[in-house]
């Protein structure tokens, strides 16, 4: 795929294993990878946009050439905007085929020439939601094969345990 520029949006509230997961194997596919923490008027993170920014810088020290950013808006317009030409997205379970099926199909639809590619995760991590992960961690229970461990530091710091 050369000259393939990706772009790999999420919430990543906060990033898990999972992510850094697909990251890795996106950073070995595609000529470059943005890495994009969408902000969602729909949803109220945990993190703020600079703390989820903060945590993915730390947990993709050293993985290659990976850049960090932040967008609001309509994804395509984003993509193009970056000029990328690959929507990466994970499917963890049946449960996100319908959801991310939909969102594919309505991207092509607004801008055919960009592809959405599809990765599962790597076995264990199949069930893994960040949300879950925050759920865990709210009660203090341990996070740490979920999550990198300066992500575990900030959940620790953020239900002040």
């Amino acid at each position: 795929m050369a000259g393939t520029i990706a772009v790999y949006p999420g919430m990543f509230d906060p990033v898990t294993n999972g992510h850094l997961d697909l990251i890795e194997r996106g950073v070995r596919i595609f000529d470059r990878l943005i890495v994009a923490v969408v902000t969602n008027p729909r949803k109220t993170p945990l993190f703020s946009i600079d703390e989820r920014l903060d945590m993915l810088r730390e947990a993709t020290k050293g993985m290659g050439d990976i850049e960090l950013d932040a967008f609001d808006g309509l994804l395509v317009r984003y993509v193009r905007q970056k000029k990328a030409n690959v929507i990466l997205r994970g499917l963890r379970a049946v449960s996100d085929f319908e959801y991310e099926f939909e969102m594919a199909l309505t991207n092509r639809q607004m801008a055919s020439d960009i592809e959405t590619v599809f990765m599962a995760p790597n076995l264990e991590y199949i069930y893994l939601r960040a949300r879950l992960v925050k759920e865990v961690a709210r009660y203090n229970g341990d996070v740490s094969h979920y999550a990198p461990d300066y992500v575990v530091k900030k959940l620790k710091e953020k239900f002040h345990f």
